[in-house]
């Protein structure tokens, strides 16, 4: 009897000791499955930035309980702030300047106990990073719309995990264009001439409608699935840059879209404007600058949301002015970047975008990007306020390179459309270019016929090609960085809203009738204007005067405006007849230009003409001379 009692106190002994460590591995797990980390952003950084703060945004369920600790040469935690949702954390690092590339783990405590490793990596930077150079006036761009340009890989139309499936269809749906197709295409691109790409956006943008535009944000740290993915935007940037052309990232700090992961959990009340609830901006851009107008009225323009599905971020919020800025950065560095064009730039905290600008500025001193002014405004000192040494009523300081030049644009096609007289016409584009003094560098702004957001240039001008050639040889020769959306190289039409407006390049998909790219089955039409635009932008690639040179103009008279492009010796005259008759030019007038000038050759038709003779110009043409001596 005894030894029974022995053997069961023995057992139940055993059972105990295995209970209390089974009971400790379930507490253990429960307290690990108690958190988890669903965001940390941004994924890695390098060694060697300019600023040696790095702010990590921490978000996973009750963070804000945990303490994160780093163990890692060149890196120390200085400061850990905890806010109103305990699901997020913001944890900021000091970045010593011999910090090196490398691996370790941020550890996340709960009084003594590890709860959670995150592996997070430093990273080496690119040889002279730091001095990429961005696009100039020697460039010019081509603006496409990826999920209308070509389609690469029909095996990512569709994801699983996003809501808005393809559907060619639907002019207002998913397409399937794609980031391989561009890729795909990029010969096509680099033989035409151009020499930067500007896509509309391709983060994520997981929302279950016209998504495809890409302007509503649900990650951005992310390229769309049916994009492609980060390391195929990489692949497209490098291939880009092997054919010299750089690659220019469109970029929203002004909203989200609705679908955005914050929406389902707002770091904080003062997160998005507005305290999170819908109101629609004014839209009135005037008030940014209005020396009359209350605060109210400027706060319901900046504040406000752009629509409903576009929740607008406070960039007053400290944390997230920070994670934009970090953003930026980035991805100039993570893609090798040539520059950003940056949606909606007047709609957000113009504070903010001093600091912004400044930052990229400040790790970027060569890099370019160019601000969006628009819709609706052709105010030119509006614009010029913007930019980088304008000066300003308010000494406001900003370091943006380049704005969009909308008033040139509004100019160019009343100039083309207009009637000729003392106050309209060609005068038009004269009066807009006369009035550069307000911008602290006029040759840094972008021109442009038409982009996404409007009727496409041929359209604009009532399916002309004579006033379709005019406006690209204008654009390829005046002062400023060229901007041409795709498809207008074959001169397609618009009609109708957005979806329309960007549709499908013609050879993109396999099933397409018409072939762009090889010119199968395009019109006489078409593949006139195609080999056009071609000529010009070869031609524009090898010219100082036009990359390099100042402009010099002449009042337009009699409907005949007459320009000049100078590089040293080099010079490129520009005479655009504007009339519906043919103009004999006396080239005395422009004596103080052309000097003892003899003798120039047509770009387009390699005609030779004689400087010291009057030059006929057709009706409605522009002659592109190149003044040989």
């Amino acid at each position: 009897m005894k030894l029974y009692k022995n053997i069961r106190l023995f057992f139940l002994l055993i059972l105990r000791k295995y209970i209390f460590y089974f009971s400790v591995l379930i507490s253990f797990a429960n307290a690990n499955d108690s958190y988890k980390i669903d965001h940390l952003e941004p994924p890695f950084w390098w060694a060697g930035m300019a600023d040696d703060h790095l702010q990590i945004l921490v978000h996973g369920k009750h963070i804000s309980e945990l303490n994160p600790e780093i163990s890692y040469p060149g890196i120390s935690v200085f400061e850990v702030n905890k806010i109103k949702n305990p699901n997020y954390l913001f944890v900021n690092l000091k970045l010593s300047s011999n910090l090196k590339p490398g691996e370790f783990d941020i550890v996340f405590k709960k009084n003594t106990t590890i709860q959670i490793r995150y592996k997070y990596k430093i990273l080496e930077r690119e040889i002279n990073s730091a001095n990429r150079k961005g696009f100039s006036a020697k460039d010019v761009i081509y603006l496409i719309t990826p999920d209308r340009y070509a389609n690469g890989n029909l095996n990512n139309d569709s994801v699983y995990n996003l809501k808005e499936k393809s559907n060619r269809k639907n002019k207002d749906g998913r397409h399937g264009g794609d980031l391989q197709g561009i890729i795909k295409n990029l010969d096509y691109i680099e033989e035409m001439g151009f020499t930067q790409i500007w896509l509309n956006p391709v983060l994520e943008n997981n929302q279950p409608e016209l998504s495809y535009h890409g302007y509503s944000t649900t990650d951005y740290y992310n390229i769309d699935p049916r994009y492609g993915s980060n390391d195929i935007y990489k692949e497209l940037s490098r291939k880009a840059k092997d054919k010299n052309i750089g690659l220019i990232k469109d970029i929203i700090l002004n909203h989200i879209g609705s679908e955005h992961w914050w929406m389902k959990d707002l770091p904080s009340e003062d997160w998005i404007n507005n305290k999170g609830k819908f109101l629609r901006s004014s839209h009135v851009h005037e008030v940014v600058n209005d020396p009359y107008v209350t605060k109210s009225q400027k706060d319901a323009f900046t504040d406000g949301w752009f629509v409903r599905t576009m929740p607008d971020l406070n960039q007053r919020n400290p944390f997230l002015a920070t994670y934009l800025i970090q953003c930026s950065i980035w991805w100039i560095e993570f893609a090798d970047l040539s520059g950003y064009r940056v949606d909606t730039y007047p709609y957000m905290d113009k504070e903010f975008l001093s600091i912004w600008s400044g930052r990229i500025h400040s790790e970027y001193p060569n890099f370019n990007f160019v601000g969006e002014e628009w819709p609706g405004v052709t105010n030119i000192p509006a614009t010029a306020y913007w930019q980088a040494g304008s000066k300003t009523y308010d000494d406001y300081e900003s370091s943006t390179p380049s704005m969009m030049d909308f008033p040139f644009q509004t100019a160019l096609v009343n100039a083309l459309k207009g009637k000729e007289s003392w106050n309209s016409g060609i005068g038009d584009i004269y009066r807009v270019i006369a009035t550069d003094f307000v911008y602290g560098d006029p040759y840094n702004l972008v021109i442009f016929g038409g982009n996404h957001d409007m009727k496409r240039i041929y359209s604009q001008l009532g399916h002309d090609i004579n006033l379709y050639k005019m406006a690209m040889s204008i654009i390829l020769t005046m002062r400023g960085i060229p901007q041409i959306y795709y498809g207008t190289e074959i001169i397609l039409s618009s009609t109708g809203d957005h979806g329309q407006l960007r549709e499908d390049f013609p050879g993109g998909w396999k099933s397409d009738r018409v072939n762009a790219f090889t010119r199968k089955s395009l019109s006489k039409k078409q593949s006139d204007a195609q080999t056009f635009l071609k000529t010009l932008l070869n031609w524009r690639k090898n010219s100082l005067p036009i990359a390099k040179g100042k402009l010099v103009h002449y009042p337009p008279k009699d409907g005949m405006y007459v320009y000049f492009r100078s590089y040293g010796d080099e010079l490129i005259m520009v005479l655009v007849n504007n009339n519906f008759k043919t103009v004999s030019v006396d080239l005395k007038r422009f004596y103080e230009v052309l000097g003892n000038k003899k003798q120039a050759r047509s770009v387009i038709t390699n005609l030779d003409y004689n400087l010291n003779e009057t030059i006929s110009v057709k009706q409605k043409t522009v002659l592109i001379l190149d003044v040989i001596f």
